[in-house]
């Protein structure tokens, strides 16, 4: 029989490790996707600005469109990047990208 080292409550080490692991990746993989979204902000404002370069939109399009990729970075700087996602999202719909 082999004996593995218990704490005071009676669990062992190795099921306080897993325990930790599991917790662990838990909070890698909720944390994850905030990352990666916030990731994204700044290359959608650089496709926005490359594209309002180009653009040939109505004046009222044009001013919508940087309107949006203004509040995108406001948004962002905020820590809204859902906001900042659906603000930079319809400045890229405006301009076709």
């Amino acid at each position: 029989m082999l004996l593995l080292p218990t704490s005071d409550d009676g669990s062992s080490a190795v099921e306080e490790t897993i325990m930790m692991t599991k917790i662990s990746i838990a909070l890698l993989l909720a944390l994850a996707p905030v990352t990666v979204f916030a990731n994204s902000c700044p290359s959608q404002m650089a496709q926005i600005d490359a594209a309002l370069q180009t653009a040939s939109l109505s004046e009222a399009d044009m001013n919508r469109a940087k309107e949006l990729r203004k509040r995108g970075e406001e948004l962002h700087d905020a820590g809204d990047h859902a906001g900042s996602e659906a603000a930079l999202g319809e400045a890229k719909q405006l301009l076709g990208i």
